[in-house]
This record gives structure tokens, C-alpha cells and sequence, in this order.
């Protein structure tokens, strides 16, 4: 039997992405996520439900998202589940299901003085589009140039 294991979120992060490196100098990033769902109920009602999850990116992703993001603003994210057990200080097993991001996409605009993005759609910046992930080539949605050279001080946010 065939297994896959992918998963794709659109999502506002719910704090500042936390940097650290392992004790081989390897960067990791961890960011939570919200995603709502909104529907009417048989009701009439509208109803909204909020999905939080916790997501790790690892290497140059790391860095990228914890340079340019910050709390409120929007996130693409593509990657898998991942599962981890150990035991808790007072020896309980515990575990978490989380996000292992392998590739994601800025959305919404530049950051203002305000805060956050603006809404979903908006052009990704350079450094995410050249981003390596995986060692395979991200695809491009079609009408979007990430040709050119733009250096990290001139990127406005």
C-alpha cells in the first residue's frame, strides 16, 4: 500500500517565529499558525472555527521566515505531519503532531509601520522565491518574475 504525506495550510502566524540551532549549528524555526473556517449552519447561522498549528522549518527556510515574518502576517506552508514522543518531567509519556514545513510562500504585502500584511495574493519577495527546498526547484505561479537581483537593504519590509 502506497503511503503520502502532505500537508498544505494558509494561515496567519499567532506569534514571532522562534529561531534556534541545534548543537550542530543547524537553524530551526518554530511558528504557529491559525487557520479559520467559516460556514453557515443549517441554521442560517455563520459559524467560524480556528485551527491552531504548530509548524518547523529547518536551514535557510529557518532563517528566511524568522527574518522577514512576524506575528498577524499570512504564510503558504507546504509540508508534512510529523509525530514525536518523550517522556515528560513527571514521567508521563507525552506527544505532538506538528508541521515540518518544506515549502512555503510569503502573501500579502511589504510590513508597514502598522503591523501585519495586507491581504492574501500579493507578490512573494525575491528571497522566498530562490529559496532551496529540498534540493528541488520551487514552482513559480505563471506572470511572477523572481529574476531579478535585489539585495536584502533594498527589500522595504
Amino acid at each position: 500500500m502506497a503511503n503520502y504525506n502532505k500537508v498544505i495550510l494558509i494561515g496567519n502566524l499567532t506569534r514571532d517565529p522562534q529561531l534556534r540551532y541545534t548543537p550542530s549549528q543547524a537553524a530551526v524555526c518554530d511558528v504557529g499558525l491559525a487557520v479559520n473556517r467559516q460556514w453557515t449552519g443549517q441554521d442560517g447561522q455563520k459559524r467560524e472555527e480556528v485551527c491552531f498549528v504548530n509548524c518547523t522549518a529547518w536551514g535557510r527556510q529557518a532563517e528566511t521566515i524568522q527574518k522577514y515574518l512576524s506575528k498577524g502576517q499570512p504564510i503558504f506552508i507546504e509540508g508534512r505531519l510529523t509525530f514525536s514522543q518523550w517522556d515528560g518531567p513527571d514521567g508521563k509519556k507525552r506527544s505532538k503532531l506538528e508541521v515540518t514545513i518544506e515549502r512555503f510562500q510569503f502573501l500579502g504585502g511589504p510590513r508597514t509601520g502598522g503591523g501585519g500584511g495586507t491581504a492574501a495574493g500579493g507578490a512573494a519577495s525575491p528571497d522566498t522565491a530562490r529559496q532551496e527546498t529540498s534540493g528541488e526547484q520551487e514552482q513559480k505561479p505563471p506572470g511572477y518574475d523572481f529574476n531579478q537581483d535585489v539585495g536584502d537593504d533594498t527589500i522595504p519590509f
